[in-house]
Order: C-alpha cells, then sequence, then structure tokens
C-alpha cells in the first residue's frame, strides 16, 4: 500500500514537473516570437527586406503555438515591409490579416496601430479614406491612453492634411506629434517630426525656417542610420536650394540622396531623384542633361502599372470583407439553429407577397383591358396604350440589362481611366521637355518634329487602343 501511494506521488511530482517544465517552454516560445517581431521591427527603414525573413520566421513560431498576438503581429510587420517595399497590394491583405487576428486575440491596441498602419497605406491614393482609418487608430489609442500612438498618429494626420495643403493643420498635428515624442526621447520620430515640419515651412515659402528644420533633420537622421529617411529629407533640401538658385549645394545634396536610395532600394524614390536630376539641369540650362533624365522618366511612365493601386486595394478590402462575413455567417449559422426556421418564415412571407402582387397585377390588366375597350375610337392611343403594356411587360427585363450593361461600362471606365493617364503622362512630358528645348533653340528642328511625331502617335494608339478596350467584352470573372 506505501509503495502505491509512494508511486502515485511519484507520479504526481514528476507530471507537474513535466507541466511546469512544458508552460515554461511556452513562454519561452511566445518571448521568442515577441523579440523576433521586435528585430523585425526595427529593421524595417534600413533593411525591409531582412524584416520580411524576420516575420516570416516569427509568423512560423506562433502558428506552431497557435499565438494569435504573435501571428497578428508577425502579419503587421510584414505589411510594413511590403510598404516600404513599395508593394501596397501584398501591404494591404497582411494588415487585414493582422486585424483579423488581433481581434481573435481581443487585443485593442494592435488594432489600433493596423489601422494606423492602414492609414498610412492610403496616404497617397484616398486622403479621405486615409483620414477615417487615422480618426479610428486615435479613438481606439485615446481610450486605452497609449501615448506614443496618440504621438504617431499626430504625425500622420499631419502628413495627410500636408497633402491636401491644409498647412495650418497640419503644423498643428506636426507640433502635437514633436512634443510627445520629445517627452517620450523617441529620436527617429523626431527627425521625421522635423522633416515634415521643414517641408511645411518650404511649401509656405518659409525658406529659412524649412532650411533649419531639413538640415537638423538630415544631421540627426544620419546619427542614427536612417537611410531612407535621409534620402527623402535630401529631395525637399534639393529643391529649396535650387529656389533659392544655389545649383552646386543642390547637386550635391542630390548624389547624397540618391546614394542612399540605392541603400533603401526605394523605386518611388528612384524616380522623384531622376524627376530632381532633370529640374536641376533644367534650370541650370544643361539641355542635354536635361533631356537625357526626361527620357529616362519616360521610360519609367511608360513602364507603369496598367491598373489604380487605390481601386486594387480597395477590392481586396472589399473581397476580404466578403470572406469575412461568411465565415460568421457559418458561425452563427451553427450557433443558431432556429435560423433555417426564421429562413422559412421569410420565404413563405415572400411566397406570399409574391401571391398579392399577382393578384393585383392581375386586377391591373383587367383594369387596363375595360379602359382599352373604352378608348377603342381613338386609335392613335389604342397604339400607345397598347406599347404601354408591352414595356410594362418587359420593363424588369429592360431594367435589369441596362444596369448590368452600365455597370460593365462604368467598371471599364474605372479600370481603363487610371490606365489611359498612366500611359499619356509619359509622352506629355517628353512633349514639355521638347517645347522647353525647342524655345532655348538648343535642339534641331527635324529631331524636334521627329520626336514630337511618335509622342503624338504614341498618345493617339493609347486612345485608340482605350477605345478598343472600352468597346471589347469584358473579360471573364470580372465581378
Amino acid at each position: 500500500m506505501k509503495r502505491t501511494i509512494t508511486f502515485l506521488l511519484f507520479f504526481l511530482t514528476t507530471f507537474a514537473l513535466y507541466a511546469k517544465d512544458l508552460d515554461g517552454d511556452a513562454k519561452a516560445d511566445t518571448n521568442e516570437i515577441i523579440r523576433i517581431n521586435k528585430q523585425a521591427l526595427a529593421n524595417r527603414l534600413t533593411d525591409p527586406e531582412q524584416t520580411v525573413i524576420d516575420a516570416t520566421k516569427a509568423m512560423d513560431l506562433a502558428r506552431k503555438l497557435n499565438y494569435n498576438n504573435g501571428i497578428a503581429e508577425a502579419y503587421r510587420v510584414l505589411g510594413l515591409a511590403n510598404y516600404y517595399l513599395d508593394q501596397p497590394e501584398k501591404s494591404f491583405e497582411n494588415y487585414l490579416s493582422a486585424a483579423t487576428f488581433f481581434t481573435r486575440a481581443g487585443n485593442l491596441g494592435g488594432e489600433a496601430k493596423v489601422y494606423n498602419n492602414m492609414g498610412n497605406l492610403y496616404r497617397d491614393h484616398d486622403s479621405n479614406k486615409s483620414l477615417d482609418y487615422f480618426f479610428k487608430s486615435l479613438a481606439i489609442a485615446n481610450k486605452i491612453n497609449d501615448i506614443r500612438l496618440i504621438a504617431s498618429l499626430n504625425l500622420n494626420l499631419g502628413n495627410v492634411y500636408t497633402r491636401k495643403n491644409s498647412y495650418s493643420q497640419a503644423l498643428k498635428y506636426y507640433n502635437n506629434s514633436q512634443s510627445i515624442f520629445k517627452s517620450l526621447k523617441d529620436s527617429v520620430n523626431l527627425v521625421q517630426c522635423a522633416q515634415n515640419i521643414g517641408v511645411v515651412y518650404f511649401k509656405l515659402g518659409q525658406y529659412d525656417k524649412a532650411l533649419v528644420m531639413l538640415l537638423e533633420a538630415n544631421a540627426s537622421a544620419k546619427r542614427q542610420d536612417l537611410n531612407e529617411s535621409i534620402a527623402s529629407i535630401d529631395l525637399t533640401l534639393a529643391s529649396l536650394y535650387m529656389n533659392q538658385k544655389k545649383f552646386d549645394e543642390a547637386e550635391n545634396i542630390v548624389n547624397e540622396g540618391i546614394n542612399y536610395t540605392r541603400l533603401v532600394k526605394d523605386p518611388k524614390l528612384e524616380y522623384d531623384y531622376k524627376h530632381t536630376t532633370y529640374e536641376l539641369e533644367y534650370n541650370r540650362k544643361n539641355y542635354a542633361k536635361a533631356m537625357f533624365y526626361l527620357r529616362e522618366i519616360y521610360k519609367i511612365d511608360s513602364a507603369t502599372f496598367k491598373t489604380n493601386t487605390s481601386v486594387q486595394m480597395k477590392l481586396i478590402e472589399a473581397t476580404r470583407k466578403q470572406e469575412e462575413q461568411i465565415k460568421e455567417n457559418e458561425r452563427i449559422a451553427e450557433r443558431q439553429a432556429y435560423d433555417r426556421t426564421k429562413f422559412w418564415a421569410v420565404t413563405i412571407v415572400a411566397g406570399l407577397l409574391l401571391v398579392v402582387i399577382g393578384l393585383l397585377f392581375g386586377n391591373v390588366k383587367r383594369k387596363a383591358k375595360t379602359n382599352a375597350q373604352l378608348t377603342l375610337l381613338n386609335g392613335e392611343v389604342s397604339r400607345q396604350k397598347d406599347n404601354l403594356d408591352r414595356i410594362n411587360h418587359h420593363l424588369e427585363e429592360i431594367i435589369d440589362e441596362r444596369t448590368k450593361d452600365l455597370q460593365i461600362k462604368n467598371r471599364k471606365l474605372s479600370e481603363h481611366s487610371s490606365y489611359l493617364s498612366h500611359q499619356i503622362r509619359g509622352p506629355i512630358a517628353t512633349l514639355r521637355g521638347l517645347i522647353n528645348l525647342e524655345k532655348e533653340g538648343l535642339v534641331d528642328e527635324k529631331e524636334c518634329i521627329a520626336m514630337m511625331d511618335r509622342c503624338v502617335s504614341e498618345i493617339d494608339e493609347k486612345i485608340i487602343e482605350m477605345s478598343d478596350m472600352l468597346h471589347s467584352p469584358p473579360k471573364s470573372g470580372t465581378s
């Protein structure tokens, strides 16, 4: 008996220790996931490709443990990496997945961060939608008193209002953000605040204030190895120097910015620097170099995406919401069996309504027949009444056909309007450049006419192509 009791005690003790070890291992694993996600997040500005690798690793570990917060944060960090790699569609898909898993985990702070990220993603495509996401995030941040997130949201709201040319509103939010980040001693975001305030002063024509803020931001960014921030700051500094006719300083800062752009591998920054270099050479009257960069810009514009990124993101969002709604409906159907009864009740009511409508329709037809018999003497009126009866009979089909036709045309117009604008922008930019060179008399007239003819021909081809696309049958699978 004593041996049995001893064995049981030994077994229970061993099991307790084993369970404790398992719990410790699980905690260690979740801590490792948190560490990897933080590491990935820290690299998003300097090495977004490494961020993708680290976040993917964190997600794999989190899925093995079914750790929803870890999965959600990994998706969010992946979305940030894709954003800095100029892949907005992938970024938005990751943010939607992150929001779903944060909701499952009941993590309001995580949801607020994702809405903030979504607002940043929409910032360059749809400022109103961007503001909606930022204010949605700000409401949650105020509710949970997340000071750091509140500061970031003020910074982002300032960015949107800057793009809307509401500079007083932008400065208000930037100053709020700068004050909070100073209290938090957040040197990275203070660089962003200084840069953005400098941009606002530049747009307001207050060049002295702008120069002070931008140089301060540039120096601080270099101390912290914020390569993308340096490249972005240098763009504004170059424009500022050009406006002041300081072309040598502008050239130096452009060369510096190009070197940092190559480090971060940002296609948008590369395009912006080509355009800035073109403006610099044109202002310095180096028309041959200006022509070279103008051609480079034309090549980039000709290779741009054929569909509008904002439309794609909205379609992805709509599709994802639809999928989530279907899943939610399935869960509700499993939990609430009486929904089937409701369905049949609604069906019966709908059937009764159809019967009533049928009786009313029959009554209307009888009245129409009686009225027709009373107006036999008026032939023209009778023919019009017959036509109206036929139209009423087929009205629903006609409306459906026209509605479908309008929807198809609207989709095609929406799909191809952005395509046309993207494809024509390049030739038009080339034409403008040629006109400027022709005004200066620095280009051969025959060569100029030939190039203008090619541009006009290309515009004509794009317009014809657009017309063909608008009148061609819709692609299969379009919804």
